[in-house]
């Protein structure tokens, strides 16, 4: 499981022109997942974001009950190492991805955060602002 998390003072996400989920000051999660992922990585890495201290003075979105906006992004298990077409074969299929996806998200809620999302597999719009910038990429 992989997530691209980034610090925000704001972020949306828009699907058919309408906004499904936005958040205020928190955290915009791009999550992709591959095929070996479990529900107890999706938990973990769960507590890990809701935990980390990447917020300003260095809390976290625990401390502080930031809202945390996810979008599945299966395009994080791209490989173009060769050629000028990523192929897309280490991300999860559907099937398999979004009930670890909804764990996920889950995950979060049961530790208390304030969770929006976007849709998944659906073909979205996201826009944001990042803080700082705060970017960080992590991985279970």
């Amino acid at each position: 499981m992989r997530a691209v998390v980034q610090r925000v003072t704001q972020a949306r996400v828009d699907v058919g022109g309408r906004a499904v989920g936005q958040i205020g000051t928190g955290l915009m999660v791009l999550l992709g997942i591959t095929h070996d992922d479990t529900s107890e990585a999706a938990a973990h890495l769960a507590a890990k974001i809701w935990n980390l201290r990447i917020l300003r003075d260095e809390t976290s979105a625990a401390q502080v009950g930031a809202e945390i906006l996810v979008v599945s992004q299966f395009t994080l298990y791209g490989d173009a190492r060769k050629g000028r077409r990523p192929t897309w074969t280490a991300a999860a299929p559907g099937p398999v991805a979004e009930p670890l996806y909804n764990q996920f998200c889950t995950a979060l809620r049961d530790l208390g955060a304030p969770v929006a999302e976007g849709i998944f597999g659906a073909d979205m719009e996201i826009s944001l602002t990042n803080d700082g910038p705060t970017t960080l990429i992590l991985e279970v």
